[in-house]
Parts: structure tokens; sequence; C-alpha cells
């Protein structure tokens, strides 16, 4: 009698899927006749391995890294560039601009990861399990980067007090669209097989019903809730008492910075007190006088100018969600069709359905946010990311220009690194703690960075 056994030692590849790195056969052969068993084990390393399986495998997709590092790429220069062209700067209301791409960039390459990463699973709970790890990992990071512990460049106070904690942020918010998409590409999908477009909507029809409840209740919420008065106080000399002002609403359906719907949930369910100090708003004329960039109040700026207001709030984080979902659909593509002609097609088509349907609606009145995370904002930053997915796929994929990418393959590689010691300051406030004499002595002050 003959028994054949393969053990398989699996790491786990966050984008795509499993890889095996050793094969050990053991193989045992029974005599009945001399009651005895012989058994041999052969093993082959990862090298090996590769060698003889190259065509089963799936190779990583290197426009994945790529599209990754220029999101970084295109997030440190409106960081460091950003006051000095508008376009560079996040648009203070309504509009779109080059640093409003970064965010919806970023959730979008999460969605297309999680679809490879869940091509194949083994048990939906222990998937589900360290998906929800995952999210709580990436959200306690958030909270302690992001959260005011570290503090502006200039800024050389140490701590945070948790009376003043920000609880929303960047990381949070990609946090929550990572979970709930993970938990849309485990649980929602059904088992039929995919040959065509239509079979692929099919196949994930659950996810897409998710998507659009999701941008139906956000529309609803934003223009169906009243938003009362209001109001909110500046701290003034630590002696003093602060100053109160009031802000006249009443009203539905405003989408202006004083009287919108998101703002008004988060001031009721995390408190004014956790939500961002220093909002885009602030660098609108009415708010600025050196509008586009933050400035003096004019004479008679409103009320509101001052008033905390957090861009990656809890009500427009939903379609937040509704991006990273857009994400995991061109990821489907990648899993289902194997020929880069119909891969891009596949891509093209929803691409510029949203870019054209998000325009129209800006021009019809619904305008893009990125502050509100509007619908006419989600579908045309969606498309724009599907523009330059489809870009990069074809020069570094297809036509396999990847060693002109190499810079950007690797900030995609280490985009979270990058992220937490540029963006979020680390590394320039650990230099700014080595000071000559008193703290304003420090070595940013002396090459003129954060003066």
């Amino acid at each position: 009698m003959e028994s054949y056994v393969a053990i398989k030692n699996i790491d786990e590849d966050v984008e795509m899927g499993n890889k095996k790195n050793e094969i050990c056969e053991s193989r045992s052969v029974m005599n009945n006749a001399e009651k005895t068993t012989t058994t041999t084990t052969t093993c082959y390393s990862s090298k090996q391995q590769r060698q003889t399986q190259t065509q089963t495998q799936t190779h990583r997709l290197v426009s994945l890294d790529v599209f990754r590092g220029l999101t970084v790429g295109l997030m440190i220069l409106v960081d460091e560039a950003g006051g000095l062209l508008p376009a560079l700067n996040h648009s203070p209301w309504n509009g779109l601009t080059l640093a409003d791409l970064v965010m919806p960039f970023f959730l979008f390459i999460v969605g297309v990861s999680l679809a490879l990463a869940y091509k194949k699973l083994s048990s939906r709970v222990v998937a589900s399990r360290k998906a929800i790890l995952r999210a709580l990992k990436l959200l306690a990071l958030g909270l302690f980067l992001q959260g005011g512990y570290f503090h502006r460049l200039g800024d050389l106070t140490f701590g945070v007090d948790l009376k003043q904690l920000r609880w929303m942020g960047i990381l949070q918010r990609i946090a929550i669209a990572y979970l709930f998409t993970a938990l849309c590409e485990i649980w929602l999908k059904a088992d039929n097989t995919v040959n065509s477009g239509s079979s692929l909507v099919r196949k994930y029809r659950y996810q897409w019903a998710v998507a659009l409840f999701l941008s139906g209740l956000y529309i609803c919420l934003l223009y169906g809730l009243y938003v009362p008065d209001w109001e909110y106080q500046i701290p003034t000399e630590p002696s003093s008492a602060p100053i109160t002002f009031s802000v006249k609403c009443g009203v539905r359906g405003d989408t202006g910075p004083a009287c919108n719907a998101v703002g008004m949930v988060d001031r009721k369910i995390l408190g004014i007190q956790h939500v961002y100090k220093r909002p885009t708003y602030a660098r609108m004329p009415e708010c600025s006088i050196n509008s586009p960039d933050y400035g003096p109040l004019p004479p008679d700026a409103p009320t509101w100018c001052q008033a905390a207001f957090d861009p990656e709030g809890l009500l427009s984080s939903v379609m937040a969600i509704v991006t990273c979902l857009v994400g995991l659909h061109f990821g489907h593509i990648i899993v289902h069709f194997k020929d880069h002609r119909v891969r891009m097609l596949y891509w093209m088509i929803p691409t510029s359905c949203s870019v054209v349907f998000g325009l129209t609606l800006d021009l019809f009145g619904m305008h893009m946010n990125k502050v509100l995370y509007s619908f006419s904002y989600t579908c045309v930053t969606a498309g724009a990311a599907g523009f330059l997915f489809v870009g990069t796929y074809l020069m570094v994929d297809v036509c396999g220009y990847s060693r002109l990418t190499t810079v950007f393959q690797w900030m995609g590689k280490h985009a979270l690194m990058i992220y937490i010691l540029v963006a979020c300051n680390v590394f320039p406030v650990l230099i700014q703690g080595f000071y000559w004499g008193k703290p304003q002595n420090n070595i940013l002050k002396l090459i003129g960075v954060g003066s």
C-alpha cells in the first residue's frame, strides 16, 4: 500500500495571494510480506521550486508598487511645496487640486490589493479575524501619530491633552475603509465562474449593492439632516475665560463650511474638541486676507472661520469606503482576466463613465469637495485613480519599462514607513529634539525648516 502526502509551508503575501516557499514530499511504502515500512522524504528549496514552477506561479504586479509610490511622491510634493503653488495645496472648499487626489489614490490601491490578497481563502473566519486585527493596529497607529502627540514643526511642547485628542485622521480613515472592504471581499461574493463582464458583475453583485447603498445613505444624510445653530469656544490666555462664538444655521441640505451635516455629525458624536483644529476653509477669502493661504481674519469674517472641522470625519468616511470598493473591482479584473487588452478595456469603461458622471454632477450643483468627500468628488477621483493605474499598468507590466520606475517601486513597497517619517513629521520632530542651549536653537531652525 502506498500513501502520498505533500506538506507545504505557506507565507502570506499581502498583495498577490499565497506564495509557496518550500515543499516536502513524504512517500511511505509498506511491504506486507516483511511487515516493514519505508519512508522517504524529499525537500525542495524556494529557489528550486521557483525554477520548476515558473509557469504556475503568479508574478507580482509591479504597477501596484509604482502606483503606490507615485501617490507617496505626490503626497511629499504636496507637503513640501503646497504653500508655493495653489494647485499643489488642498482646495479651501469646493474644487479639485492635485493635493486632493492623494487620499482617494491611497484608498483605491488598498481596494486593488485586497482583491488579490483574498483571491483564495482557506477560512473566512480566520481571514476576518486577521483583517480586524490589522485594522485595529492601523487605527491605533493613526491615533498615536495624528491624535496630537506629534506636534507641528516649531511647536516644542510635549505630549497630548487627552481632552483634545483627535479621534479621526488619515490612517484612521484608511483603517475603516480597509476593514469594511476586506469584510465585503471575504463574505459578499458568489461562487459562480467569471468568463465575461456580466458574469463578473453577477459574482460581486452584493458588493456593488453595498457601494450603492452607502452612496445613497451618504447623499440622504448630507442633504436630509437638519443642522441646528451651534457654538464653539476659542481659548485665550490661561487666566482668561475662552471666547464663545455662535453660528446660525437651522437648515437642511447646506453644503457650505458652516452648516453642513458632515461637520454636525462630528460635533455631535466625536465632540468639537476632538476634531481637526486647522481646517482648510480657514484659507477661504471670507476667513483669510492671504487667501488661498492661511492668514489674519478679515474685519468682517464670519463667526465660523475659527471653528474646528475634520476633513477625515465620520460621515465623509462613508464615501471613502466606496472609493476602496471601486479599487476592489479593479482588483477583481486582475484576478479573473489575464489578457492585457481585456483588462484595460474593462478598466477604461467604468473609469471614463465615472469621470464624466462626476463632472456632470459638479456642473449641475453637486460640487466636488474633498472635505465633505462629496459624491461627485468620489466619482472624479476614483476615475482619475483608474486612469493613472491603467497608464502605470500599460507602461510597467505590459511594455516592461520597470527600470524607469525603480524609485517609485521602492517607495511603494515602503509607503507606510515613508508616510510615518515624512508626512507625520516624525523624522523632523526627532531632529528638532536636539538643540543648543535652548529648544529654539535646533538643527531645523539652523537650516530654515519649520521656521
